[in-house]
């Protein structure tokens, strides 16, 4: 309790006047009043000043102005300044110096956002780092308060990084750059990556600086594709090509390693301007071909894995990074030249003869047919002239047909040889590719490896037994199978054909033969080497006027000569009159029915 034993009234106090309500008293107060609203602040409404902060809590910040009263503001105004404190100076705009509680209005949102464009444009002038504090999501990015403005940050600008939670960002203050404003919209794009990239750019010169083609530097693997892997080496990237994983051959880049994995690497190659680097792992390691058996020579066998096929060949893989060619030459003994893919394909596991071996330029050919004997080492003891074989069709030309016995044992066929009656114009009326065919070797040119062969020798030359069937002034029946400019092709019995010049064709009425008629033919010529018979059909009928006109003339001419008719000559002329007579019958009557 206060103790007011000494405290004394005062002497001149007017005690009457108080109780009276005096005008003395009433002064003095007025005067007190007068005096202490000329120690405030003069304020206007829509004002913006300066305030400091005297209380902050989770609500609310109460800010002094020098006013009769203190404002309020909402605390939600000051989340961009995570950092705000009692005796902080803040910007605050007047809304209403006294509202119905009495209490001062102010806003520091409003404050902000007064001086905001201002300062909005100041700092993209200046390339200046901001703070803004991220409200809340949008379509395609954020919300970021920004000097009481409301700016956006794409998505793709908030990380180097594709950002898949955003929620993550509500509600933190970060650093900003502005890098694009619409002063006809009052639009705001705001970037953190490029605070970012900023900051790795500048790391970067300073690595590439110190780069040294060589150096080998620790890295992590930071992304694998099909053509390589990125290492990061501590702010900068770098390529490691497939080529350079290993020694070699490397189908996947995943085969050797994985993402987040620390490895050693070498610099290759880098380019300052556009910061690249070409980085190296194979490198690390001493070449295998330093290390292949050095007793390896021309002529051993050796195993291998088919690891690449070309048309012209197949790579072979004895040891990583060793490999070896089988050119498709060296593959079979067969001079025709086929695809590489007929003998092998990749995964193959194949044995082979080294051809060449230059350890120097790393380079070794193979083969595998030297793993058999050559078969036109030994050509006639196995396919002597005479002996006879199954071949197969290997391909066509117009003038015979390519067969192999076996592989690398070729042989022609000519078209001449394959028949002793048909005349056949191209191979394909023969036979097809890839069916089998009997043939008898006629002769061997081991020079070239090519064997001539013919199919027809087989069987008997009926020329032989034809010479004696389609004699000289033979007649015989028949077809006209085939018309040409020349004339006609005759198809005669045994299946020979013979040929009759158009003047040949030519009936005893006058009119032409025409294909399929079915006549009788005289032989004019035989000819065994050449298998050639030449026909008539208008002979036979011409050589039967032409006799009787003779045997007319002689009958005549001996009546003139000789009354008195000898019966031995007479018997001799009528005798032949009368075989003739009996011919022309017999051919009237062929043609009779022919015609019927």
């Amino acid at each position: 309790m206060t103790d007011f034993k000494n405290v004394a009234p005062l002497e001149d106090f007017d005690w009457e006047a108080f109780e009276k309500g005096g005008a003395e008293v009433d002064n003095s107060r007025n005067e007190q009043e007068a005096a202490y609203e000329n120690s405030l602040n003069k304020v206007t409404d829509h004002e913006v000043v300066d305030g400091t902060v005297i209380d902050v809590n989770k609500r609310e910040v109460v800010v002094n102005i020098g006013f009769k009263s203190d404002g309020i503001i909402p605390a939600s105004e000051f989340r961009y300044n995570p950092d705000l404190k009692v005796g902080d100076i803040v910007e605050v705009y007047i809304e209403s110096q006294e509202n119905k509680n009495g209490q001062l209005v102010l806003s520091h949102k409003k404050a902000r956002a007064a001086k905001s464009w201002s300062r909005v444009n100041e700092a993209m002038e200046n390339n200046e780092i901001i703070q803004g504090f991220v409200k809340c999501r949008t379509k395609g990015g954020m919300i970021v308060d920004v000097f009481g403005i409301e700016a956006f940050l794409p998505g793709s600008q908030i990380d180097i990084k594709p950002i898949r939670d955003y929620d993550i960002f509500v509600g933190k203050t970060m650093e900003f750059k502005i890098v694009k404003i619409n002063q006809e919209y009052k639009n705001v794009v705001v970037s953190h990556k490029a605070l970012i990239e900023a900051e790795l750019e500048a790391q970067k010169q300073e690595i590439m600086s110190k780069l040294e083609k060589g150096q080998v530097l620790e890295g992590v693997v930071k992304n694998i594709t099909s053509y390589g892997v990125f290492v990061d080496l501590g702010g900068v990237d770098g390529l490691i090509h497939i080529t350079d994983m290993s020694w070699g051959r490397v189908s996947d880049p995943k085969e050797l390693v994985e993402v987040e994995q620390k490895i050693n690497v070498v610099i290759l190659d880098f380019d300052n301007e556009k910061k690249r680097i070409a980085l190296g792992l194979k490198q690390l390691t001493p070449h295998p071909w330093d290390s292949l058996d050095p007793n390896l020579k021309v002529g051993d066998h050796i195993k291998g894995k088919v690891v690449v096929m070309a048309d012209y060949g197949a790579f072979i893989e004895i040891a990583p990074g060793v490999e070896g060619l089988i050119h498709v030459s060296e593959m079979s003994w067969s001079q025709h030249i086929r695809s590489a893919q007929d003998y092998m394909k990749v995964g193959d596991e194949v044995e082979a003869v080294i051809l060449t071996l230059d350890r120097e330029e790393r380079k070794m050919s193979l083969g595998v047919k030297q793993l058999k004997p050559d078969p036109w080492l030994t050509i006639e003891d196995k396919y002597p002239i005479g002996s006879k074989h199954v071949a197969r069709v290997r391909n066509f030309t117009n003038f015979g047909i390519f067969v192999e016995i076996e592989e690398g044992v070729d042989g022609l066929i000519h078209i001449s040889d394959l028949s002793w009656t048909k005349k056949i114009k191209h191979p394909s009326e023969f036979t097809k590719i890839g069916a089998e065919i009997d043939v008898v070797v006629l002769e061997i040119d081991k020079n070239n490896r090519r064997l001539s062969l013919g199919h027809k020798q087989l069987e008997e030359n009926p020329w032989d037994v034809f010479e004696t069937i389609f004699t000289q002034d033979s007649v015989h029946e028949g077809t006209i199978v085939e018309m040409i400019e020349k004339g006609a092709v005759i198809q005669l019995e045994y299946g020979v054909e013979g040929f009759a010049t158009p003047k040949h064709l030519v009936k005893e009425d006058g009119t032409q033969a025409k294909l399929g008629e079915k006549l009788q033919f005289k032989v004019l010529e035989f000819n065994k080497n050449s298998k050639r018979i030449i026909l008539s059909h208008s002979r036979i009928y011409e050589d039967v006027q032409r006799a009787a006109k003779r045997a007319e003339k002689n009958s005549a001419r001996q009546k003139k000569e000789e009354p008195v008719i000898q019966n031995q000559a007479a018997s001799t002329v009528l005798g032949d009159i009368d075989a003739l007579a009996n011919l022309k019958a017999q051919i009237d009557s062929s043609e009779e029915k022919e015609s019927k």
